[in-house]
């Protein structure tokens, strides 16, 4: 059995007025209408709904049961057709993972501005994010882009908002584990293990680029089996290091001990762009970007990132 909405809307006026005629406001629903409307629900439902009085109409004890989930019907239509109407619906903004740097600018924006809906989600990619953003599945990305704006799709805009300072990650008895900082010079021959890296997205570009810079060792070899089986294995090897944004959110057991070592001179900066269409009407979109223009960018003197991002 499916229940008419517009049948079920009907019938709540008719509750909460008890006459038909007061249900038949709208210029375009006669009380002929309103009348046809309830009789069709009545008999979709097997049930009456309302008996008639002198003085108009009263709900059935079946009319009563179905007035709470009749209205909870309305909520949720409410709901549904707000959570994709454009200036109703939550902002809609793509983080490369919820437990680094993009995702604590969107919690920054969110605690300046905490009446704004958000709705966060994890694409795989850049290029799904353009994607995204040019259809309208969502309102913004924070990415790195790797083509220079002229190779972005027609109204797609793409600034960058931050630089994040790569550090080291070792075990407690990795030989950089005391180091107060390294250079990117000082890790060329040390196994660097990052197996979450996929050839091709953005930042498989960049640690590519890292890479080629200063002569380093990136192994990328799986399986990947996770952020924790990884900073397992790191913190029982003398040999293994990983690289992580300074503002990811990692917990591990004490008893691993982990240390995350700066790298300096240069410091390896990833570079966070956000990417919207120069059409997209949400009003929220254009406080993130006022927000994020107060954000301090990250950038600093003796810094190094790819040539793309220059």
């Amino acid at each position: 059995m499916s229940v008419d909405l517009d049948a079920v809307r009907t019938f709540v006026a008719v509750a909460d007025t008890g006459q038909f005629s007061a249900a038949a406001d709208d210029p375009a629903v006669t009380q002929q209408a309103v009348s046809k409307r309830v009789a069709a629900l009545e008999k979709d439902l097997g049930v009456r709904l309302f008996t008639r009085t002198a003085r108009g109409v009263r709900l059935t004890i079946d009319g009563q049961a179905f007035l709470p989930h009749a209205r909870h019907l309305l909520q949720a239509e409410e709901r549904a057709a707000a959570s994709v109407r454009p200036g109703r619906r939550a902002l809609r903004v793509d983080v490369i993972g919820r437990q680094l740097a993009p995702a604590e600018l969107l919690r920054g924006f969110h605690r300046a501005h905490p009446a704004t809906e958000l709705d966060v989600v994890t694409l795989f990619d850049a290029e799904a994010a353009i994607a995204a953003v040019g259809s309208g599945t969502i309102d913004a990305s924070f990415r790195a882009v790797t083509r220079p704006a002229r190779g972005l799709a027609n109204g797609i805009r793409a600034v960058r908002v931050f630089d994040e300072p790569i550090q080291l990650l070792t075990g407690p008895a990795h030989e950089f584990a005391t180091a107060g900082s390294v250079t990117p010079a000082q890790l060329a021959g040390h196994r660097i293990w990052m197996p979450g890296i996929v050839a091709g997205t953005e930042w498989a570009a960049f640690y590519d680029a890292l890479a080629a810079a200063f002569g380093l060792t990136i192994d990328v070899t799986g399986p990947n089996f996770g952020t924790e089986p990884l900073l397992d294995a790191i913190a029982g090897s003398p040999a293994l290091a990983t690289f992580v944004g300074e503002q990811t959110r990692l917990l591990w057991p004490a008893h691993y001990d982990l240390r995350r070592v700066a790298v300096h001179d240069p410091v390896p900066v990833y570079p966070h762009s956000l990417i919207w269409h120069g059409d997209n009407p949400h009003p929220a979109l254009d406080a993130l970007r006022t927000y994020l223009g107060s954000v301090p960018p990250g950038r600093r003197a003796g810094t190094w990132t790819p040539a793309w991002a220059r």
